[in-house]
């Protein structure tokens, strides 16, 4: 529909300023006199999506990887999707598809998809990088894809979201943002953490009136029962339990939201105050909705322009960054006993000295 065109649109708009943002301009460094360093990005060459059919097109997946992977520069941008029961990827995912830039896209599914873009077979070409959600199936395929030198994303499962909640809470909207994730899957894991137990008993109630009139009311259903509201004495708690959890979405919906955040130290995405509900964020405030899950928050990143690039380390010597490195250089390579790593440097060394040495002959 139109409505749906220009929805798609707005949500591109944003995920592509949002991403621009994240381009680095190139900044050499110094280190010593007649040594220079810096970093320059090039984009992956090949990059594979994976986009579920399932019970719901993801056409915003396609948005999220295909955009970032069309800014840095990214020359083909391979998707598969599985095809629907009239044999055709869906129309919304197609048209996101094109949008967005990808190169080429195939109605391939599962397990089979993954192969495909780890290997390469007659019409599917191989791939560096295999980016999308799927199956705990799917996601036991990029992990094997690793082992035969294509990379993956990051590790990721079933969606989560943890809420803290305090008196300031609107319970509705905690109990719409916990319904939002618990409607992905039967395996979703939503979480409530507050200091007021007052709060918990509002928020259940609504979930009761809003899982109600609900479309995909069974999985949601489902969902819930795999998830916990957890009582804790202040909402500095809530947060070190949180850090812990490390969850793939978090919704601060407290007192001076901002100032909280500070606290947090492991999360995918965080969400501020009443009004940041975690489906802006899935769809069109701008940030990516690729993110880590299972704790994986703890030590990975979602994803951003930087997942579609490598940062090249570069360095240019000079004679007077030869001799002033070189002597380290030998002395800790003969201390390493790694004799080939001195001579290379010492040859270096030996050369700009009988040039200087020439030098001063001549002036």
């Amino acid at each position: 529909s139109e409505r749906l065109k220009q929805a798609i649109a707005l949500a591109k708009s944003n995920i592509e300023k949002f991403h621009f943002s994240q381009k680095e301009e190139i900044v050499k460094v110094e280190t010593s006199p007649g040594v220079v360093c810096w970093r320059e990005a090039r984009p992956i060459e090949k990059v594979g999506i994976y986009v579920p059919g399932g019970t719901a097109p993801l056409f915003s997946t396609v948005l999220m990887l295909a955009i970032p992977a069309k800014i840095a520069g990214c020359k083909e941008i391979v998707l598969c999707s599985p095809p629907g029961k009239e044999g055709a990827i869906h129309p919304a995912i197609l048209y996101a598809a094109n949008l967005a830039g990808v190169t080429r896209i195939f109605a391939v599914g599962g397990i089979q998809a993954i192969g495909a873009m780890s290997f390469g077979t007659k019409s599917v070409p191989k791939v560096e990088k295999i980016f999308g959600p799927g199956n705990q199936y799917v996601m036991t395929a990029k992990h094997a894809a690793q082992y035969y030198g294509t990379a993956i994303d990051m590790p990721a499962g079933p969606s989560e979201l943890l809420v803290v909640a305090d008196e300031t809470c609107r319970p509705s909207f905690v109990a719409a943002d916990l319904l939002s994730q618990a409607e992905h899957g039967p395996d979703s894991e939503v979480i409530l953490l507050s200091d007021n137990k007052k709060v918990v008993k509002e928020i259940n109630k609504e979930l009761d009136i809003q899982l109600a009139n609900l479309p995909r009311k069974e999985i949601a259903e489902k969902a819930l029962k795999n998830s916990r509201a957890i009582l804790f004495k202040d909402v500095e708690t809530c947060i070190r339990f949180s850090n812990v959890y490390a969850p793939e979405h978090l919704i601060l919906a407290v007192e001076n939201p901002v100032l909280r955040s500070r606290e947090v130290t492991s999360a995918g995405s965080v969400f501020l105050g009443n009004y940041s509900c975690e489906s802006a964020g899935d769809y069109a405030s701008g940030t990516n909705h690729t993110l880590p899950t299972s704790g994986y928050a703890k030590a990975y990143s979602g994803v951003s322009l930087d997942s579609f690039i490598k940062k090249i380390t570069f360095q240019q010597l000079s004679e007077e960054g030869i001799v002033g490195i070189g002597i380290a250089v030998e002395t800790m390579a003969e201390a390493e006993e790694l004799f080939a790593h001195k001579n290379a440097m010492t040859l270096r060394l030996g050369e700009v000295s009988a040039q200087q040495a020439k030098n001063y002959e001549n002036s």
